[in-house]
């Protein structure tokens, strides 16, 4: 049988063979900026440690960076009278922690300046959260440039809370993600909340013309009909420990009780229901599969050389 450690040695080698041809590479700042990393993780620590759930603002911003035009920091981008930015669309006004990434990116300019890009920056941010969060230990290839374009037109290209199972392996599929690596992904939702705006839709009361989902645990139902009486911007957890990187997302989809149409759509999906029992009895599995995948999505369609630039304001363009 083939060991945890043999396919963990084997993926780091793909990725360095993939990092050397995209200009990624494990010791990208190792002269210019030896203490990026490790400045990164500290001011993540420190906002962490007054707001832990920061966490998963940090790591669900990552992801919504890089399934518009690749992990190229365009989600932080600031919109501007001729145009209106990815950050400033309705699937991304839920973000949190721009300001952690302003606060690290000061520091390394004042050390390392014009060195580090502020897609690194998200990138390493996301890692740390996720490690602070209780999450797995990753190393990531850095070396990527910030991205010139951000249009609020390209986030349609997001995965919506009222998709089905196929709409969903069809959209990781589209960035070549397999439907395992999606499930696992999708389990980043063990972090954090969603709105009532969000998920009201599955609830007759909000809805009177449509049937309640039937997908829906009766008394769950209940709890968020009472929750989302105080309107649209209530927050619901998406599982019982928000805070912490564990798989209760898993068993809470199980129940009957995920959040969003689309986690629920997971568990109703003959096609990956297995995946969704197999991760809710072995939490150590679902954290050494995600790590795996939140590795592959940091590659996505990464920027190099004169593909983008080192934003000195990760707010704008140069």
């Amino acid at each position: 049988m083939i060991s945890d450690w043999y396919i963990t040695a084997l993926f780091l080698l793909i990725l360095q063979a993939i990092s050397c041809s995209n200009g990624l590479s494990m010791d990208y700042y190792a002269f210019s900026c030896p203490s990026a990393e490790s400045m990164v993780m500290n001011t993540v620590f420190q906002a962490l440690n007054k707001d832990p759930t920061l966490a998963a603002g940090l790591l669900r911003m990552h992801f919504h960076d890089c399934f518009i035009q690749g992990c190229d920091g365009s989600v932080l981008i600031d919109s501007t009278k001729d145009n209106t930015a990815e950050k400033d669309s309705p699937a991304n006004l839920s973000l949190r922690g721009f300001e952690i990434i302003d606060d690290a990116k000061n520091l390394l300019e004042d050390s390392c300046p014009g060195m580090v890009s502020c897609a690194d920056i998200l990138a390493m941010a996301a890692r740390d959260s996720v490690f602070f969060a209780g999450g797995p230990v990753y190393d990531i290839p850095t070396g990527r440039k910030d991205g010139r374009r951000s249009r609020i037109e390209d986030t349609i290209n997001l995965p919506q809370p009222s998709f089905n199972a196929s709409s969903l392996i069809r959209i990781f599929g589209q960035h070549g993600f397999s439907a395992q690596e999606m499930v696992v992904l999708s389990g980043g939702h063990t972090l954090g909340v969603a709105r009532c705006s969000s998920f009201k839709n599955r609830l007759s009361q909000f809805d009177p013309t449509h049937q309640q989902d039937p997908s829906l645990d009766p008394s769950f139902a209940k709890f968020l009909s009472q929750k989302c009486l105080a309107g649209d911007n209530t927050a619901v957890a998406f599982d019982a420990s928000p805070n912490i990187f564990d798989n209760n997302y898993f068993n809470t989809i199980q129940r009957g009780a995920g959040l969003l149409f689309s986690d629920q759509a997971l568990f109703n999906s003959p096609m990956i229901r297995g995946l969704v029992n197999l991760y809710s009895m072995d939490r150590a599995l679902f954290s050494f599969h995600f790590q795996q995948a939140i590795i592959k999505m940091g590659l996505l369609d990464v920027k190099e050389g004169d593909e983008g630039e080192i934003r000195l304001n990760c707010h704008r363009i140069n």
